[in-house]
């Protein structure tokens, strides 16, 4: 009998359990749909996906200094007031003294899916860099202080001669200048892999916003080519890897340098396959690309974009080691776009082309326009890794392209105004009788 009201004392004693468990589980639902229904009947956004505990750990604990040295909320606007912009945000420990040593210094810009090529780039590169980095709002923000933290700590190149340079869209600002901690063991080998770790955390309201938006490239080309602090500047992307001892033997060829005119030194792009080593030097190179490994950059892509440069005659040019000129660049085109070494009261890149089309080469052309003239020089070369072909390419930068093809009749004209000439014969043409008019 005892054992029968045991039985029947612990069964209640369920029961109720579940009932209470119950009755708790409706409230809170309850106050859940109250939550979300305060804004006026729509849901909040979705919680950013957390960070694997190891990366949680390394990068994103509480009451932990900045990685930035910066104010959040002081910097300044573009003319449109479409980016704030950072000045030096966080400064490289040697950057101020590479720039006193070097007559050239390093411009790129990046966005952080591409920022892993800064390590070779900061390898291979001993003078300073000026690095422009783009980023949306505080959850990008957060990726991108980590991401440097990391780069800094595993790379003593990047921490030493890059000067970071911050730039945010007007409409996504961070909230704050969020604290960065290095904690336990990181891994220092694989700079794109650990990037990569982190970009899968990005929400899906984050990646809908990229697409929608373009890159502001060439604000950010004017951010890094603006915070040099030498008298001449190498304006590159990211990704355009310099050959091994570029800097210094571009310091040596300076130093000689006799061009009293307004002169741009034009360096070789080379895409180069993925599965094989950097190239060493020139020979190394030119070997590769008689094996189908390399070959002139966005050849197969689009072959204007550097078929001025003659990588034909700079093949041929194996007359010595120093940095020298090779040729000049005798067929200039609009379509041209090369990477150029030149004194930094060029003309700016043009803000009003966003994103992908007529946004190197409108500035390249005024420059021709100007009165620049080019000259390739040997044995240097840059790098971009891998073989490109037209099908790669998304269909949204042919979008982009069309929507920056808009801006440029506007830009052509202003050209021509304030230099009066047209030598491409862009805006002026021949009509039948004769006679000149604008286009």
């Amino acid at each position: 009998m005892v054992d029968i009201l045991v039985g029947c004392r612990i069964w209640n004693f369920g029961v109720v359990s579940v009932l209470v468990l119950t009755v708790c589980n409706i409230l809170l639902m309850l106050k859940l749909l109250h939550i979300e229904r305060s804004d006026g009947g729509q849901a909040g956004p979705r919680p950013v996906p957390p960070l694997p505990p190891v990366i949680m750990d390394a990068f994103f604990p509480h009451n932990i200094t900045p990685v930035f040295e910066m104010n959040i909320h002081l910097g300044h606007w573009d003319n449109r007031r479409l980016l704030k912009m950072i000045d030096h945000a966080l400064v490289g420990t040697l950057f101020d003294e590479l720039s006193k040593r070097y007559s050239v210094c390093l411009a790129t810009q990046s966005s952080l899916e591409k920022l892993h090529s800064l390590v070779q780039v900061a390898n291979h590169w001993r003078g300073p860099i000026s690095a422009a980095l783009f980023a949306a709002g505080d959850e990008e923000f957060g990726l991108l202080q980590g991401y440097i933290d990391y780069l800094r700590h595993c790379y003593p190149a990047v921490r030493d001669r890059v000067s970071f340079h911050l730039a945010f869209p007007w409409d996504r600002l961070p909230s704050k200048n969020q604290p960065v901690k290095r904690e336990g063991k990181l891994d220092c080998l694989h700079p794109e892999g650990f990037l990569h770790q982190l970009l899968k955390h990005r929400s899906s309201e984050l990646l809908r916003w990229r697409q929608k938006n373009p890159y502001p490239q060439n604000h950010l080309r004017n951010l890094a080519r603006k915070n040099c602090q030498t008298s001449r500047v190498f304006l590159t992307d990211v990704d355009i890897i310099p050959s091994l001892g570029m800097a210094d033997g571009l310091e040596v060829f300076i130093k000689s340098d006799s061009c009293t005119s307004l002169c741009a030194y034009v360096i070789p792009t080379y895409e180069v396959d993925e599965r094989v080593p950097f190239p060493k030097n020139k020979s190394e190179l030119i070997r590769l690309k008689g094996r189908g490994l390399a070959r002139p950059f966005h050849h197969k892509v689009f072959i204007y974009n550097q078929y001025a440069t003659n990588f034909s005659r700079w093949e041929q040019d194996q007359s010595r080691n120093q940095v020298h000129i090779s040729h000049g660049v005798t067929n200039f085109e609009f379509l041209y776009e090369p990477f150029y070494i030149a004194h930094d009261n060029v003309p700016p890149h043009d803000e009003r082309f966003i994103g992908y089309g007529f946004t190197r080469n409108t500035q390249v052309y005024e420059m021709f326009v100007a009165g620049y003239q080019f000259f390739v020089l040997s044995p240097v070369f840059t790098v971009h890794w891998g073989l490109q072909h037209r099908k790669g390419r998304p269909s949204w930068r042919e979008r982009q392209n069309a929507n920056n093809r808009k801006f440029f009749e506007q830009f052509k004209r202003e050209v021509f105004t304030r230099y009066h000439k047209d030598p491409l014969h862009m805006v002026l043409h021949h009509t039948k009788d004769g006679q000149t008019a604008k286009s």
